[in-house]
């Protein structure tokens, strides 16, 4: 089982659903004595103010982000994993952005890690159908074990364990 949680990936879109795994990603790491490797994807496609969220028109950019932008998002990503993984036997963590579609970004970094861990927004029904899922993505093409964490999940853990201390 320690195997298992050697090298975690860790998708981050800097949500309070994606730093919850990343907080229960450091627990099964540190556990084997493992290490995370936590990755944000900058879309590369970007809706144009004023469309509706599918409209087919958007503003596409080089296909390389700028790199004043890429490393915004990286010291960002840093600072937030920093803060998260504070104390004493914590995980070694490896920060990366990249840019491109996330489904296929999360596919591209998950090459060599053991399993990914990653939150799930919850949507369903319509907004479901038209976003779409990229945990759902993974879950279905990924080679490797996925641990998805839901919202509704997390709720009930911390409720828990506020009523424990």
């Amino acid at each position: 089982m320690s195997r298992l949680f050697r090298r975690i990936l860790v998708p981050h879109d800097f949500s309070k659903e994606a730093t919850q795994a990343l907080r229960v990603a450091a627990d099964l790491a540190a556990g084997a004595r493992g290490r995370l490797i936590v990755v944000h994807a900058i879309p590369n496609v970007y809706p144009v103010a004023g469309l509706p969220p599918m409209a087919p028109v958007g503003w596409y950019p080089p296909p390389i982000a700028p790199a004043e932008l890429v490393a915004t998002e990286r010291k960002r990503l840093e600072t937030l994993v920093a803060r998260t993984l504070r104390g004493r036997g914590r995980p070694r963590a490896a920060c990366r952005v990249v840019t491109g579609d996330p489904f296929q970004c999360i596919m591209d970094a998950a090459r060599g890690a053991t399993t990914i861990v990653m939150s799930t927004l919850g949507r369903t029904g319509l907004p479901h159908l038209l976003l779409g899922s990229v945990a759902e993505k993974v879950v279905r093409h990924a080679l490797i074990p996925v641990l998805t964490i839901r919202p509704r999940t997390l709720r009930n853990v911390s409720a828990r364990r506020r009523r424990a201390s």
